[in-house]
């Protein structure tokens, strides 16, 4: 096989001098020793075919065990193990979606306009909200989308963000913040739900946005009614984390006024791909419309009377003043976002409210299964819908890890800063006899 080697050591000194560093490995010093390759490399012999090549890459990979094929899952913590009906690949990908993704021609590109128009009522729908863009990156993005429309909105950089919202999407808001000068400030959860706190003349500027997920990162369900009441006493906006399963039972956040709804699309149309790529959803007031991020597609008429389809605004560097916009996001997931649309029409409204029961009921089954095992306790105690918190008398990654070798991915470790603990999902995949072996697979492993 040939060695490409696509940059020259005299191109790579230039990067690496321009900004200030000594050597590649200090370039890649944030990424995780454990995650980066020792400097034997992949340690292939030289001179291998490419046919030896790939059965020593298939050797390795199979010391993988994935979910679904070898580990029954019980992760969740924002991607999740749903059902993706056939008609999803039947429709979301024929070659007319696949190879015209990209719809800058509108008269080339009806079908892909009409499907992202289509994908667009439905969120809005899901969400009660006025207006939906085309989708974004993922979920964590489009958080982020949402607090620079709501800066810019109300004109304050101080940001509420609740600790119930997913550590890493506040990784996410905390790196552009680093940027942009939004000021985060962490509102400590209690007992499973945010705790907003009021504001008295000697905390200085009122914060400009309130950020709450529903259901938390715990799992529990939170007090969006009581998000919106604390935000409107002083002015600041409120964007709603959203997961668009628990709509099916949950009230939409449209109908507490909130400004702004964003969720991560994964569980309708995606499988867990190993994390990505994913969808972000993004929906907020008519009045916001002007700061929207990214695409919206609209529905006119053509010169014969036609209905037809436009792209009706994009923020581009081509199209708007970069200096008056709160985004600069060109583009959205459009296949993602059409599997979406497909699945979620699939299911229609009684078809999302029976997945959401199913979820709900089969995570009640199990979390008082596991409640009555000696030496587990809940967490926290706040309402939950899919996913729950539990403490353990071991550690979670030792149990996650005992587990795996029971057949089971047994959940997501939570951090110290929620009490430590494991996060278990339990979605309509997970049958009465998988959850019954799960609870005395654990109840083994922790002994």
């Amino acid at each position: 096989m040939g060695h490409f080697v696509p940059h020259t050591d005299a191109e790579i000194g230039e990067m690496l001098a321009s900004i200030g560093l000594s050597s590649l490995d200090e370039l890649f010093a944030a990424v995780p020793a454990a995650l980066r390759l020792a400097a034997g490399g992949l340690d292939l012999a030289p001179g291998l075919s490419e046919a030896d090549v790939l059965d020593r890459i298939d050797h390795l990979a199979g010391a993988n065990r994935a979910a679904g094929a070898d580990l029954v899952c019980f992760a969740g913590a924002g991607a999740y193990d749903h059902d993706i009906p056939s008609v999803v690949q039947a429709l979301a990908f024929r070659s007319e979606f696949v190879t015209s993704y990209t719809p800058y021609q509108p008269e080339v590109a009806q079908g892909v306009l009409q499907a992202l128009f289509e994908y667009q009522t439905l969120v809005t729908r899901l969400t009660g909200m006025e207006v939906a863009n085309a989708s974004l990156y993922d979920g964590a993005s489009a958080c982020v989308e949402a607090v620079n429309l709501s800066v810019a909105a109300t004109g304050r950089p101080r940001v509420w963000v609740s600790r119930g919202l997913h550590p890493t999407w506040r990784e996410v808001m905390a790196t552009f913040a680093a940027g942009s000068g939004h000021r985060l400030e962490i509102v400590d959860l209690h007992d499973g739900r945010t705790a907003w706190p009021s504001l008295t003349d000697s905390d200085g500027d009122p914060p400009g946005v309130f950020v709450v997920q529903q259901p938390n990162h715990l799992g529990c369900i939170e007090d969006v009614a009581g998000a919106v009441a604390a935000a409107r006493a002083v002015g600041a906006h409120v964007v709603v984390a959203a997961d668009p399963v628990s709509l099916g039972l949950l009230e939409p956040p449209g109908a507490f006024g909130v400004d702004v709804v964003v969720g991560e699309g994964q569980p309708f149309g995606t499988p867990l791909s190993f994390g990505g790529p994913y969808l972000g959803l993004f929906a907020c007031r008519r009045e916001h419309v002007r700061r929207l991020p990214g695409r919206l597609v609209g529905e006119t008429v053509d010169v014969e009377g036609r209905r037809a389809y436009v792209t009706t605004l994009r923020t581009r560097e081509q199209d708007i003043r970069r200096e008056r916009a709160s985004s600069n996001v060109c583009t959205n997931q459009t296949l993602i976002a059409v599997a979406f649309a497909v699945h979620l029409a699939w299911l229609g409204t009684a078809g999302l409210r029976e997945l959401a029961l199913r979820c709900a009921r089969g995570a009640r089954y199990g979390r008082e299964a596991l409640l009555a095992v000696d030496g587990i306790s809940a967490l926290v105690d706040a309402p939950v819908l899919r996913e729950f918190a539990l403490r353990l008398p071991i550690a979670a990654d030792v149990a996650i890890e005992r587990m795996a070798e029971e057949g089971f991915l047994a959940g997501v470790p939570l951090g110290e800063e929620y009490g430590s603990g494991l996060l278990v999902a339990v979605t309509e995949r997970r049958t009465r006899e998988q959850i019954d072996r799960y609870v005395a697979a654990l109840d083994k492993v922790i002994r």
